[in-house]
């Protein structure tokens, strides 16, 4: 480097910042000794603004344009510096480029549910959650607030507390709005602009500000969406009596899924259902209901066990017709399915009765 070159780095300085990142707020001019020329050529580009910090006071702030720091550009540094109009000489201070574009899709959300009184559900809980932009509005009472000496100063450290801003006053809006639960998702973009008007006072006294705030999504616990969705599910709203209807047929349907065992009891049950579920909508709000058609009863089938060997299967008829010719005795062993193993014929309450019917006396006796 030439003395030319060496003399114009001394009396001429150029300030400038352009950010390759997404996150960074606030950037300082890193300047050894932090000596500022008289005279340097300050460029501040579109989206930033610079602040003057000169011995821990605000001297100035620069909006977009090329600027030569000058006494008659710089009054408030004039007055606490005093220059001297002979012999241009460096002065100390700080220069700090605030970035003042949004920082969009910054996310925020409901750590634990948020408890309300809902005009149809009553007392209920909801969680909800969606994305925010922030930006600089004010560069000096965001470095006299928020960033004060901090060389680099990003969005995650001032995103927490926005973030709790966000969330309380969510929590305070959506409890006295008085929208139903089932309303909020159509009203979703005038909540969301109601909470960002209400926490910008907050928010400006750090300078800052939110252009936009979504909410996009509102959710019920686990348990009153699952009623919701069993509600829905019938196509009914509030009628105890349809209510009653649907649960009858939804339970006919398990059981009609779910056949049982040899005592055929879940076919007397699914065959109960009907019959309640008929009764109940002879006698409903809507009139006579046709009838069901009902399903015939199952008849059981026997084995016996004869000498080792398995024979059958004889239905109840045949099975009195053995007792009267005495090829089945209270001894045989039967079975029928589901029955568990196998068992003495008299001790079977459908074939016990058979040993006890004795035909009436012959007519003369």
């Amino acid at each position: 480097m030439g003395i030319f070159d060496f003399l114009s780095g001394e009396f001429i300085d150029v300030i400038h910042w352009t950010d390759d990142t997404r996150d960074t707020m606030v950037w300082r001019f890193e300047r050894e000794g932090h000596e500022i020329k008289y005279g340097a050529k300050l460029t501040v580009r579109e989206g930033q603004a610079a602040v003057f910090v000169h011995e821990g006071q605000l001297a100035d702030v620069f909006t977009p344009g090329l600027y030569m720091l000058e006494t008659n550009n710089m009054p408030i540094l004039t007055t606490l510096n005093h220059w001297d109009h002979g012999f241009k000489s460096p002065f100390k201070s700080e220069v700090y480029y605030v970035n003042t574009t949004r920082f969009n899709d910054l996310k925020w959300g409901t750590k634990n549910p948020i408890m309300l009184r809902d005009p149809e559900f009553g007392p209920t809980r909801i969680r909800a959650f969606g994305t925010y932009s922030v930006k600089v509005s004010d560069p000096a009472v965001f470095m006299r607030e928020i960033v004060g000496t901090d060389g680099e100063f990003t969005m995650d450290e001032i995103s927490f507390q926005i973030r709790n801003i966000i969330v309380q006053e969510f929590s305070r809006v959506i409890a006295s709005c008085g929208i139903p639960v089932l309303d909020m998702a159509a009203n979703t973009a005038d909540l969301g602009k109601l909470v960002a008007t209400t926490i910008s006072a907050t928010i400006a006294q750090y300078g800052l500000m939110i252009p936009e705030l979504y909410i996009e999504n509102i959710s019920l616990p686990e348990a009153v969406e699952a009623a919701l969705d069993k509600r829905t599910s019938m196509g009914i709203a509030g009628d105890l009596g349809k209510f009653t209807q649907y649960s009858t047929a939804e339970a006919m349907t398990a059981a009609a899924s779910n056949p049982s065992g040899g005592d055929g009891m879940g076919a007397g049950l699914g065959m109960g259902m009907g019959m309640a579920m008929a009764n109940q909508m002879q006698t409903g709000p809507w009139g006579p209901m046709p009838t069901p058609p009902t399903a015939p009863p199952v008849e059981h089938v026997w084995h016996i066990a004869v000498d080792g060997a398995v024979t059958g299967p004889f239905s109840k008829a045949s099975m009195g017709r053995m007792v009267t010719d005495g090829t089945l005795s209270r001894e045989s062993q039967v079975w029928t399915q589901g029955q568990d193993g196998w068992m003495r014929a008299d001790a079977v309450m459908e074939l016990a009765q058979l040993f006890t019917v004795m035909p009436p006396p012959p007519p003369g006796a």
